[in-house]
């Protein structure tokens, strides 16, 4: 599909009342997995647009093009209204965290099994680790302090086991910073990096935002700390991969387009009937906002859409239920083979071919002065120490050998060489 030659109705027609901003929640018991999964990358779709539109009023002085954005921001908010309030009041802080963290987990999988840009599918592998560990210390926190089970709440699609140790992730700021892909990159490679980008920009919010209202513990608030620094450093390393050279409409244009292809993508799997009511809807306004979007880049830049979208057909849909398999076994086989990897600079290596006086040491150590303090290690302790061995849910042995120990956490995998 080409969302330029569908039929689009009028922008004026995207304005809704209360009624229809405010959705009816889905059952936290009931509802699958990848339905929540969903709706977290969807708004965080949203997030992403409206506070780029912010930006780009804040970098001009024509007040009428400030004028028109306000105006597609506007409707974008109430999307973001929608999809955020789809979400319901009993779900906590930290069931939503799991969901966050198995968004990260396998739509990094999926986008790097397809990803032809072999320097950005790096960039996809590398931090894929670090959220999978991510899921797995919430997950241990979540049974220990809340009883309720990980592997019930990602329902069976994702495995449950130490990645790269959280602790190891710590990188000086230098290490975050990629190279940005070329303008004439693929269509799919530009909209990977901003697929990415919306999503792990939002669990940095989530986590900058709510970690502090967690209410169960002071070593859960810690957690939440810890691994929002680790967000930060994801955001930075996927912002710097976005094509730097495109102007703001240009940019404006891409959001709408990215946009048209999560809705139809998530509109064409959901099996949750009132989700996809919102998802269908969503595209349906979201064909009027592209539209909209191409008429500005017209008006205020003389520009046609198809100068900065040549080939606007679709790329292949965005699939969690056709890849949660694939994904298992890609997890397994990154994990197996570049656990130990670090950054340098804009590359990755492993962490055993770096100088012992590299900034990477300096940094972890300063950063983890008392590594048996540190919240995403003493999680694993505390639990062990509860419990006798850790919480996993896996369906083979760990592919690491030096982390298949259920009964002691490892923290010198990626941060101490062999």
């Amino acid at each position: 599909m080409n969302p330029f030659n569908e039929k689009a109705y009028k922008i004026e027609k995207c304005l809704n009342d209360w009624k229809k901003i405010y959705p009816t929640a889905y059952n936290k018991h009931d509802a699958d997995a990848y339905t929540k999964v969903r709706t977290i990358l969807l708004n965080g779709a949203e997030f992403e647009e409206n506070w780029f539109m912010h930006q780009l009023c804040r970098h001009t002085t024509d007040n009428n093009l400030r004028r028109d954005v306000a105006y597609l921001r506007r409707l974008e908010q109430q999307q973001q209204k929608r999809i955020s309030y789809f979400k319901p009041k009993d779900e906590t802080v930290l069931e939503t965290t799991i969901s966050y963290e198995q968004l990260a987990v396998d739509l990094t999988a999926i986008l790097a099994q397809t990803e032809k840009n072999k320097y950005v599918k790096a960039a996809l592998d590398f931090a894929l680790l670090e959220d999978f560990d991510h899921l797995y210390r919430f997950s241990d926190l979540l049974e220990m302090e809340q009883g309720i089970s990980g592997e019930k709440l990602v329902g069976s699609y994702t495995e449950i086991m130490p990645g790269r140790p959280t602790i190891a992730e710590h990188r000086h700021p230098f290490d975050d910073v990629r190279r940005p892909v070329a303008p004439n990159a693929p269509l799919s490679t530009k909209l990977n990096t901003m697929i990415i980008t919306a999503a792990e920009q939002q669990t940095m919010n989530f986590y900058m935002n709510l970690g502090t209202f967690y209410p169960s513990s002071d070593l859960g608030r810690k957690l939440f700390l810890e691994i929002g620094m680790i967000e930060e450093q994801h955001v930075t390393q996927y912002e710097s991969l976005m094509d730097a050279s495109a102007t703001w409409l240009e940019c404006l244009l891409m959001h709408e387009y990215c946009e048209c292809y999560l809705y139809y993508s998530a509109m064409n799997e959901e099996s949750d009937e009132n989700a996809k009511k919102i998802w269908t809807l969503h595209f349906e306004q979201e064909l009027a906002h592209l539209h909209y979007a191409a008429e500005l880049l017209q008006k205020y830049e003389r520009k046609d859409w198809a100068q900065v979208i040549p080939n606007a057909e679709f790329p292949h849909l965005l699939s969690f239920n056709d890849n949660c398999e694939k994904n298992k076994h890609y997890v397994r086989n990154i994990l197996k083979n570049t656990v130990n990897n670090t950054a340098v600079l804009e590359e990755y290596t492993d962490l055993n071919n770096i100088p012992d006086d590299y900034e990477y040491f300096k940094y972890n150590n300063i950063v983890n002065k008392t590594p048996s303090a540190v919240a995403s290690h003493k999680i694993i302790d505390s639990y062990i120490n509860e419990f006798g061995e850790d919480y996993r849910f896996t369906v083979a042995e760990h592919p690491v050998k030096d982390l298949r120990n259920r009964k002691e956490d490892n923290i010198d995998v990626g941060r101490r060489k062999d």
